[in-house]
Order: C-alpha cells, then structure tokens, then sequence
C-alpha cells in the first residue's frame, strides 16, 4: 500500500432520530457534527437541479465550492473523480486545492489503483488526501483473521458495511464532512440512470455528482486532452474499477459498470445503497463485539474462581 496519508481509525458514534420535511434523515454519515449547515426541501432540490443542469462540470463545482460547507472529494480513483480533481486543481490561482481528497481502501483494491493513488498524491501535491481502511484491520490478511476468507461470498452485504460503509462514515465524522463530491453519471447505467446534480441521502449528506450529464467518451477525452493520470486498468478493458475480487473487464456493448459484480444482480456498492440497511448491520456489528468483549472478561473470572 503507498504511503497516502493514513489517518487512524476511530470508532463512529451514534446520532438521535429526528424527522424533518427538509432533505435530511434520521442517521448517517457519523453523528451530529456531520448533518449539513445547509438543508434543502424537496421543491429547493428540483429548482437546484433544473439550474445546475444548464451550467458546465466546472461551473457546478465552483458552486458546490462556494456554496457547500465541508465539502469532500470521496474517491475510489475512477475516471470521472479524476477529471473532476484536475479541474478543481485548475481553479486557485495559487495552486492550492479547495477540495480535500477521502480514499476508502478496502484492502482488496488493485495494485494498479493503488499505484495511482500515489501518482495522485504526487501531481496534486496541494491537495490533502485522506485514506481510510476497515476499523478492525490494515491488511486483507488482518481482515480475513477477524471476518474469516472471502467474506464477499459468504456475507455480501456485511463485507460492503465493513469494508465500505463504516469507514465512510467513521471519516465523516472525524472529518467533519457535510457534503461530498462523487463519481457518479448517468451514463454508467443501472441505478446511475437518473443520477441528478445534487441529491440528499437518506443519511443527510449532501451529494454532488457534477459530471452526472458527462458520457464515458466525454471523459476520456477530458482524460487524454489533459494528460490526466488514470487507472491503467482501463486500458486492458476494464472501465470501472472496483475490488479485484469482483472486478473484470467489458465486452463491446457493455454497460461500463457491467464488469462490476459479473453475473449478479447487485450494481452499486454499500456507500449508495439503503442506509437503513447499513444501520441495522452496524447495529448488528457493534452487538457481536460486545458479546464477544464480555466473554473474554466473564471466562477469565470464571477461571480464576
């Protein structure tokens, strides 16, 4: 793994329901500090994105900028986030970056993304960069020592809370983030068909999806016209790239994501998918370690009686 900044992993806390008719919800991203300055009703929302989708990438991304407090790029390295970070590293004159980078390394990520990661870290020194990993483990050989091998197998949705999910949030929170840049467009297909500009999850954080209207050609070009560094995945067929476990490349035809989860049904990871799902799980998680805490504090005293 290269040598991207590592923050240490805290465990996420908590927040009270509460209900509202703006677009926010009863849990999220982390706790409290993370729900937005900023809340939209659903008619701000639909104003917001007949606006913005008649504005260029670099122009909502100027407003997300302006407008949104606590804003992060959230990366998995894919094409899209890469425009996007060349073209906000183009906006300060001083060349400084406006928008802080989250990686979330799920131990099971290419060699190759890795790689790029770190050419990242390079050209776009200005930018801080934040690299997150599972609480329990820093390794695929840590995790699997905890979770038991190929947890994607046995326990899908569990191994994206793990490994996705809770790092995610656990970053929210200690990051203070309110709202996120995000990769998605509509041309990716799947549940991606009806990606807006701006949306609110059920968790309340804020998303930007500003290349939402962009096709893949469209971003390729972006990619070569600018010499912006890319997964060289891509150029074994591979279009979008995920944990190497789950990941190969498209047929001529293809949906660009059709190489993701191959043969299943699933197309989208855990960090968009139902919360209230992931809620439960982490419910489920922390109960488990409690259990399992209160074991190992009940045999010794047994044996010692």
């Amino acid at each position: 793994m290269p040598s991207i900044g590592l923050l240490s992993a805290k465990q996420p806390s908590d927040m009270s329901n509460h209900t509202s008719d703006t677009e926010d919800s009863d849990y999220g991203s982390a706790s409290s500090q993370v729900l937005p300055d900023i809340t939209f009703t659903p008619s701000h929302l639909h104003f917001l994105n007949q606006q913005l989708s008649k504005l260029s990438a670099q122009e909502i991304l100027k407003w997300a900028i302006t407008t949104l407090p606590g804003l992060w790029q959230t990366t998995a390295m894919g094409l899209t986030g890469m425009v996007s970070l060349d073209i906000i590293s183009k906006m300060s004159p001083d060349g400084s970056h406006q928008v802080p980078l989250m990686f979330i390394d799920t131990l099971y990520h290419f060699q190759e993304t890795l790689d790029l990661a770190e050419r990242i870290r390079q050209k776009y020194s200005g930018a801080q960069f934040a690299v997150y990993t599972p609480r329990d483990a820093s390794t695929a050989a840590e995790f699997e020592a905890v979770h038991g091998p190929k947890l994607w197998e046995t326990n899908e949705k569990l191994y994206d809370y793990l490994v996705k999910v809770e790092p995610a949030r656990r970053a929210y929170q200690e990051l203070g983030v309110k709202a996120v840049l995000t990769g998605r467009r509509r041309s990716q297909g799947g549940a991606r068909n009806t990606t807006p500009i701006i949306e609110v999850d059920e968790t309340g954080l804020i998303k930007v999806n500003p290349l939402a209207n962009w096709s893949f050609g469209d971003v390729q070009a972006y990619i070569k016209q600018h010499s912006v560094p890319y997964n060289v995945l891509l150029d074994r067929g591979y279009r979008s790239v995920g944990d190497w476990h789950s990941t190969v490349p498209v047929a001529e035809g293809e949906d660009e994501r059709a190489g993701r989860w191959k043969g299943r049904e699933k197309t989208e990871c855990g960090l968009h998918e139902n919360s209230k799902f992931f809620q439960h799980l982490a419910k489920m998680q922390k109960a488990k370690e409690a259990k399992a805490k209160l074991a190992g504090v009940i045999a010794p005293a047994i044996q010692a009686v």
